[in-house]
């Protein structure tokens, strides 16, 4: 009988694998309203930006939500034929869309909001929840993290980086360390 492998030990194979089961649990918890992780996030963040009455162009919020200009575009035309969210012209560009939530977009982003504190509620309890100092490290960490990452991809765009232009290790078929 096979004995399954153990999983990788690499932080980025786990964030990937956490980001992917994680994802899952999103989905499913999103269903009930009809959208997708990537319609939450997009509406949540439009929630966000436009608290203080802002309407940001779609490039504005894709800088926002950290998704790709047109991955927000691909996504916005059917937000906004649902009701979602309005698009109109840009006042200062005439190449633009701002972006604004509907009444019955602000109130399922709001309904959506409260299932997922309660989602990850529990899917942080392994590290004290949300209160935790395990938490409030993990956010720092991740955050670094972010940052650099943010950094090295507007300084060296699609190079990649000298580890991964390494020989794979011939048994993992990962760099080598």
């Amino acid at each position: 009988m096979a004995t399954t492998p153990r999983r990788v030990r690499t932080a980025g194979y786990l964030i990937w694998h956490l980001s992917t089961k994680w994802r899952v649990a999103v989905d499913r918890a999103l269903k009930q309203f009809g959208l997708t992780h990537a319609d939450y996030l997009l509406l949540a963040s439009l929630r966000e930006f436009s608290r203080s009455g802002a309407k940001p162009s779609q490039r504005e919020l894709a800088d926002f939500a950290g998704l790709e200009v047109m991955f927000v575009s691909k996504l916005v035309r059917p937000l906004e034929q649902s009701g979602l969210l309005r698009r109109a012209d840009h006042p200062a560009d005439p190449r633009a869309f701002e972006l604004e939530l509907t009444a019955r977009g602000a109130d399922l982003v709001g309904q959506a909001a409260a299932v997922m504190r309660e989602l990850f509620d529990e899917l942080l309890l392994p590290i004290g929840g949300r209160s935790a100092k395990r938490h409030a490290a993990l956010v720092r960490t991740i955050n670094v993290l972010l940052d650099e990452a943010e950094a090295f991809n507007r300084v060296k765009g699609t190079k990649a980086p000298a580890a991964l232009r390494r020989a794979p290790d011939t048994r993992t078929g990962l760099s080598r360390r």
